[in-house]
Formats: structure tokens, sequence, C-alpha cells
């Protein structure tokens, strides 16, 4: 089993920047996608982004041109790095780990995942 440590998150002002990082212990070279997930208080758990084993990505509309998913081969660190922030990104985010070869956003393509960590926007 992997195990996943999400990092990175905080409370920034809209049009802020954060990056977050998920590093993955354990034999992390067996999974085949990595992705990223969020969800707001209240609401279901969203897929953000994903990164596949053919380093396909796939994001959600609501982020698109302003996050961007990449992946340390070398320590398999997943990173999200998230620019122009707007208080509807405010939500825990996840870091996932699963079997599918090409990116995903859908929650069931995933086999392990992180305990989370907050993401606040401030208007």
């Amino acid at each position: 089993q992997v195990h996943l440590v999400e990092s990175g998150g905080g409370s920034v002002q809209a049009r802020g920047s954060l990056r977050l990082s998920c590093a993955a212990s354990g034999y992390a070279d067996s999974y085949y996608c990595m992705g990223w997930f969020r969800q707001a208080s209240g609401t279901a758990r969203e897929g953000v982004a994903s990164i596949g084993r053919d380093l396909s990505t796939r994001y959600a509309d609501s982020v698109k041109g302003r996050f961007t998913i990449s992946k340390d081969n070398v320590n398999g660190t997943l990173y999200l790095q998230m620019n122009n922030l707007k208080p509807e990104d405010t939500a825990m985010y996840y870091c996932a780990a699963g079997y599918s070869w090409y990116a995903s956003l859908v929650e069931w393509a995933y086999n392990d995942w992180g305990q989370g960590t907050q993401v606040t926007v401030s208007s």
C-alpha cells in the first residue's frame, strides 16, 4: 500500500497562487495515474486534475488554464500549481493514486487517498 501525504495548502487572497505537493511512500511506482480531488463543505468530492502513466493530463473545466498538474518521476512527488485562485476554489484537496493507464477524474479509478490539505481563498 502506498502512503500519500499532501502539503502546501493554506489561506490566500483571490488571484493568488499556491502549490500543493503529494509525497508518496511505499511501492509508489506500481501506480499508473495520480490525481487531485477537492471537496468543499457540503458538496461531493470532485476531480480537479489528473496525470496518467502515459503523461496525459485531464482537468476539470473550472480549473483549466489556472491549475497545472505535474509529477517528479525521480521521487514520485505529485504537484498541483494553482494560479489565479478564486473563492470557489476553497476546499479540502486530496491526492489520490490508482491503476488507470490514462488520466482520470473519476473516484473509482483510484485506490489510495491522502488525508487532504485545506485551501482557503478569500475575496
